[in-house]
């Protein structure tokens, strides 16, 4: 189907202005778009506890974590990383109130790991931050969480890229255990000539020249890129990773290599359901109040997780 109507009249919205695209500017340049669409979308709802935290990367950083907490007993900790390309996005923006949403609606605790962003710090960076937020979340769990709950990965985009590395690091490095995995439109390789990148109607708020410029800003190194920590796609052995939803936006030029991640993971014997956002482009997970599709979309994603946690037995074991 199209893009659906209100997507289409942002887009034009934004066309209007005559800025350059993402791909021509620089990330500083980039970065000054968050707070506008911050201010669109609003502080999200209220939840139970708030608390802000940092912790001291291995090579003498530091990253920021918050963790959100639901009234009454939390049934999993959600360990979710943001999108943005690994170059833009953090948890003060758009996702802050993404976060709120899955408090409220999966009745979990969602920890939120802002992960350090390239150029700076480019790849590994994010995926090592992020380990580093998964393993203390895992550590700390029975400080925001009954024991025993399952604990669950997310991330939409290049969030959903660090989240799929999260779970085969985890598998390879004996822990922290993973039990379900959320991964919405996610980058999962870095081959940019797959249809839906080249299609032109999915030329739209994220592109295949903005993609390009999101890799060559974390990854440089084309050959290096082919690395399943990097491209998770590319990972010889899937077998053994949690359950998974894979969530696609239909006009997205992600949209093919997140179907082909779905089909590699329930190749290799992972149970694995597959939705598509139909008529929604690429970033609209992260446009609460502005696009239709948020509202849907992070309801499907705390039903799917609802449907897991019922089916599984104390301790986190699906039944």
């Amino acid at each position: 189907m199209p893009l659906e109507p209100v997507s289409l009249a942002m887009l034009m919205q934004l066309a209007e202005t005559r800025d350059p695209p993402i791909h021509e500017g620089t990330p500083a340049l980039a970065r000054m778009s968050g707070p506008i669409f911050a201010g669109m979308s609003g502080r999200g709802p209220d939840v139970a506890r708030v608390r802000n935290l940092k912790l001291d990367t291995s090579d003498g950083g530091r990253i920021r974590v918050r963790v959100l907490e639901p009234e009454g007993e939390s049934r999993s900790v959600v360990v979710y990383f943001h999108g943005g390309g690994w170059v833009i996005g953090d948890i003060d923006l758009q996702y802050d109130h993404v976060a709120r949403d899955l408090v409220n609606l999966a009745r979990s605790t969602v920890v939120l790991v802002n992960y350090r962003k390239a150029p700076e710090h480019p790849f590994p960076a994010a995926v090592e931050d992020s380990y580093l937020g998964l393993c203390w979340a895992a550590e700390h769990l029975t400080e925001f969480a009954p024991a025993g709950v399952p604990l669950i990965v997310a991330g939409d985009s290049a969030g959903g890229n660090i989240a799929a590395v999260m779970t085969r690091w985890a598998r390879d490095r004996g822990g922290p255990r993973i039990d379900y995995q959320v991964l919405v439109y996610p980058v999962t390789d870095c081959d940019f000539d797959r249809p839906s990148y080249v299609a032109p109607e999915n030329q739209l708020l994220l592109s295949r020249d903005t993609m390009i410029w999101f890799w060559g800003h974390y990854l440089a190194d084309e050959e290096a890129r082919t690395s399943p920590d990097a491209s998770p796609l590319r990972a010889p052995d899937l077998a053994g990773l949690p359950p998974a939803l894979v969530y696609v936006a239909e006009c997205d030029p992600l949209h093919d290599e997140g179907v082909a991640y779905a089909r590699a993971l329930a190749d290799a014997g992972v149970p694995v359901v597959l939705e598509e956002a139909a008529g929604q482009m690429h970033a609209y997970f992260q446009m609460a109040d502005i696009l239709p599709g948020y509202r849907t979309g992070v309801e499907l994603v705390a039903d799917h997780i609802g449907t897991f946690l019922a089916g599984c037995t104390p301790g986190g074991q699906e039944g």
